[in-house]
């Protein structure tokens, strides 16, 4: 019998005061005095996955990495892959390029200086690259990075590019994209990825899922979650509209346990050893209605 795939293992290392649905509430001047909890939460998955056998990506702020170093070495000790989910979680959507640069070159330099190894990753936060600006891959490129892993093929009010390829694809000569991972049924696209609908649904559903993905288009999937949904004892803000509390609320205290079958359910590796050196289509090969980036 053939080996199930290897699937992408990923973790977006921010904390709860990050999250960009919470900006409008949590300042950014407030984040230095804030206590953090993604210490805790990261050791807690660090152990899991060792448990497991399971090897990550870490999508790893700069902010992150300047205040706990030994966190980002210890990432790295563990045999897992350290990436870059930017400096200061700002969405790309919301620089110019030469911010946007600014951004990605600090946080590679912060992540390399601190772990000593090579940072071919990044993951924009809130998959905030998209069709008004697909100049962010020619600014990774420049920027020194290999791969992506910035654009979510879903509709959805916050982020989202429907129409873009599902699998990974070359977008210039130096940069793949690695998108979220989605179903596709009935004519559309469905998150299959992880995040806030692997807490909402039943883990049936996931699992089935991916499960789908794997066996029906061959693919390995790119699952993805964050230390703060493993936390059910964070603060909790008043005053937040009602979907943004249910978002980021749904489900915290089932999520371990939901990992720890997906842990023993599938295989589990880090980004670049499943897709660095893998035969990828260049964009232009793709059926994907969006313009190669300029």
């Amino acid at each position: 019998m053939p080996q199930p795939l290897i699937n992408a293992l990923t973790v977006d290392v921010e904390d709860y005061f990050q999250v960009s649905a919470l900006a409008p509430y949590i300042p950014r001047e407030e984040w230095a005095s804030r206590a953090c909890r993604v210490e805790h939460n990261l050791q807690r998955i660090l152990a899991m996955f060792e448990e497991h056998g399971a090897r990550a990506t870490f999508f790893t702020l700069g902010w992150i990495a300047e205040r706990y170093p030994h966190l980002v070495r210890e990432i790295v000790a563990r045999g897992h892959e350290l990436a870059s989910h930017g400096y200061g979680h700002e969405r790309a959507s919301d620089l110019d390029e030469a911010r946007f640069l600014e951004d990605v070159r600090r946080a590679k330099l912060m992540l390399e200086d601190v772990a000593g190894v090579e940072v071919r990753g990044y993951r924009a936060p809130s998959f905030s690259i998209g069709s008004a600006n697909l100049w962010a891959f020619d600014t990774l490129a420049r920027a020194g990075y290999r791969y992506s892993s910035s654009v979510y093929p879903i509709a959805h009010d916050h982020y989202g590019m429907p129409d873009s390829p599902r699998f990974a694809y070359r977008v210039n000569e130096q940069l793949l994209e690695i998108p979220a991972t989605t179903l596709r049924m009935v004519g559309r696209n469905l998150p299959s990825s992880g995040g806030g609908y692997f807490r909402l649904l039943p883990y049936a559903v996931s699992r089935w899922m991916l499960q789908r993905v794997n066996a029906v288009d061959g693919e390995p999937a790119v699952f993805y979650f964050h230390p703060w949904e493993i936390d059910p004892d964070q603060p909790r803000l008043d005053g937040i509209d009602a979907r943004t509390r249910f978002r980021h609320y749904v489900n915290l205290s089932r999520m371990e346990a939901k990992l720890r079958l997906l842990l023993a359910d599938f295989r589990w590796g880090r980004m670049d050893d499943i897709f660095l050196g893998r035969p990828v289509r260049p964009l232009a090969e793709t059926r994907a209605p969006i313009p190669a980036p300029v």
